[in-house]
């Protein structure tokens, strides 16, 4: 995880001094450099604003026939859209990829809402192509797949059954 971290970090102090005069130079221990990530981090956050997440989200809804609404629902519940979520267990970004499955999915970069975004839903798809039931399939999503298989669906944990009952709460409302 923190090697996820130290490379985007690596990539966009890379970025950034690319776009400074040759004569200047910024270190990563100097004080300034928090003040510069950060002020990237808020020009990212400009650029992918809910309109772009929207818009990323309705491609990828065409793109592999998951509804847009679900999509809308498992980040609101995964991440409340932020880009930068990381939970306690590791998983990563708006859709909150594991960093294997991330990996497993040719995501690079989980930070990324268009990779992350992508990932997501092509790994939910899969498992509602699998489970052909959207309660076992966000289940899967939520505890893995492993975890269904054990218990012959829904696995017993609350915050899986919460999980699924906050999604589709937000879907039927």
């Amino acid at each position: 995880m923190d090697s996820v971290i130290n490379s985007i970090i690596e990539e966009k102090f890379k970025e950034i001094q690319s776009r400074l005069p040759a004569n200047v130079k910024i270190f990563s221990t100097s004080l300034n450099f928090q003040e510069i990530l950060n002020s990237e981090i808020e020009n990212i956050n400009q650029k992918d604003s809910p309109s772009e997440i929207e818009k990323l989200i309705r491609e990828a809804s065409q793109k592999y026939g998951v509804d847009a609404n679900l999509i809308r629902s498992v980040i609101k519940a995964e991440s409340n859209f932020n880009q930068f979520a990381v939970s306690p267990k590791g998983a990563i970004g708006l859709m909150q990829l594991m960093p294997s499955t991330a990996k497993e999915l040719n995501v690079k970069n989980p930070f990324d809402p268009s990779q992350n975004i992508d990932g997501g839903v092509r790994y939910l798809k899969n498992l509602l192509d699998t489970y052909k039931d959207v309660r076992l399939a966000l289940a899967a999503y939520n505890a893995g797949p492993q975890a269904v298989e054990k218990y012959q669906g829904i696995p017993p944990y609350p915050e899986t059954i919460n999980y699924i009952n906050k999604i589709l709460n937000d879907l039927y409302k």
